[in-house]
């Protein structure tokens, strides 16, 4: 059956591992009837020791479940370096803060070139909820760019004291767990997670006041039956970024759209998607914690929000023109010395910026105080 191509993909310490996390979600929910999809989300993705980015499967890379920039190539990583640089020069400490740092090669990167040009930051803090990431980062960077590992500290939470510099978050916000939105005949109601059968199953809610109020504000006149997403932590991280940073800038990229292209009327089932081995689909009830489930960004929110908090947007593009105006090209031919060099690099070239690939879809927003 359609339903089941996964099962043949599951290897049975998996499949165990997945109807362990189904079993978590499934008591929840048979406490109140029901739970919320952001609920959901953030059990599948983020339950200490069962969500999807909590155990040490590999989730980047070509064994894992996707593929991110700095991965694809170097080259992503020299361009923020440049870009980093100019912001550091002229301040009195230099710091960098990345969030969600996946592998580690964004670090070593960025750290790699910045030692380059003699510009290295006092530190280099990476943030990660998960111990599991944190120890693979660790190892990573141990094996690839040991004389880096002084300046590089692991935090569980943002730092407690501001500090001046650089934020980093490439393609985090997409990870944060959605509530989904529906517009009914009785007006906007919730699409929340039920059992049928002990199988996940969608069912509509009354929204809550909150929510009625936070569709209102988007301004939006929605088709009957239409649903999407609407992410309320991104407010909240926003303003949390605006306090630890004193002065700099905060670099988010990520796949997303202004509010305009979001919630056109043509996009109606809302841009949830999930990802195993490399295969996207939309049903995030299979494969429970062991797939990865995102949803794209509101940039407009983004940037509303970060003006909320004092925070003034200085900068908003496609990936790929961001790239190319801080240097790709140039870091592509000093690292091209032979025929072959210059072949994969410009493979990679292409992958980052070509619009059928992530050159249109993921933008950049760059937030300065």
């Amino acid at each position: 059956m359609a339903e089941d191509w996964y099962r043949t993909l599951l290897d049975p310490d998996a499949e165990a591992h997945s109807e362990k996390v189904g079993n978590k979600i499934r008591e929840e929910i048979q406490k109140s009837g029901y739970i919320s999809f952001s609920r959901f989300m953030a059990i599948a993705l983020y339950a200490p020791g069962l969500g999807y980015y909590c155990v040490g499967t590999e989730k980047i890379g070509a064994h894992g479940d996707f593929i991110t920039a700095p991965e694809i190539s170097p080259l992503f990583a020299q361009c923020l370096a440049a870009y980093c640089q100019n912001v550091l020069q002229p301040l009195d400490t230099k710091n960098i803060l990345e969030i969600g740092a996946g592998t580690g090669r964004l670090a070593i990167g960025i750290l790699r070139e910045l030692a380059q040009q003699n510009a290295l930051p006092e530190h280099y803090y990476i943030l990660d909820l998960s111990p599991e990431l944190q120890q693979r980062q660790r190892q990573t960077i141990t094996e690839n760019a040991p004389q880096f590992l002084d300046r590089i500290e692991w935090l569980s939470e943002l730092p407690s004291t501001p500090f001046k510099g650089v934020i980093i978050a490439n393609e985090v916000l997409d990870a944060m767990p959605v509530t989904i939105f529906q517009n009914t005949p009785d007006g906007i109601a919730e699409r929340v997670v039920e059992l049928n059968n002990n199988q996940f199953v969608w069912a509509l809610r009354p929204a809550s006041s909150e929510l009625e109020q936070t569709i209102e504000s988007l301004e939006i006149d929605f088709p009957l039956h239409y649903y999407s997403e609407i992410n309320s932590y991104l407010k909240p991280w926003i303003h949390g970024l605006s306090h630890v940073l004193r002065e700099g800038e905060i670099i988010i990229i990520d796949y997303g759209f202004v509010r305009e292209e979001y919630y056109h009327s043509q996009r109606s089932t809302g841009t949830l998607m999930c990802h195993f081995q490399h295969r996207a689909h939309a049903d995030p009830f299979i494969l429970t914690g062991v797939q990865d489930i995102t949803a794209h960004v509101d940039f407009t929110m983004l940037g509303r929000a970060a003006e909320q908090y004092g925070l003034k947007v200085s900068h908003y593009s496609t990936q790929a023109k961001f790239l190319l105006d801080h240097d790709l090209l140039k870091f592509m031919e000093r690292a091209a010395t032979t025929p072959e060099q210059q072949l994969a690099l410009a493979n990679q070239v292409k992958m980052l910026t070509l619009p059928s690939e992530m050159g249109e879809l993921f933008k950049v927003m760059i937030l300065k105080k």
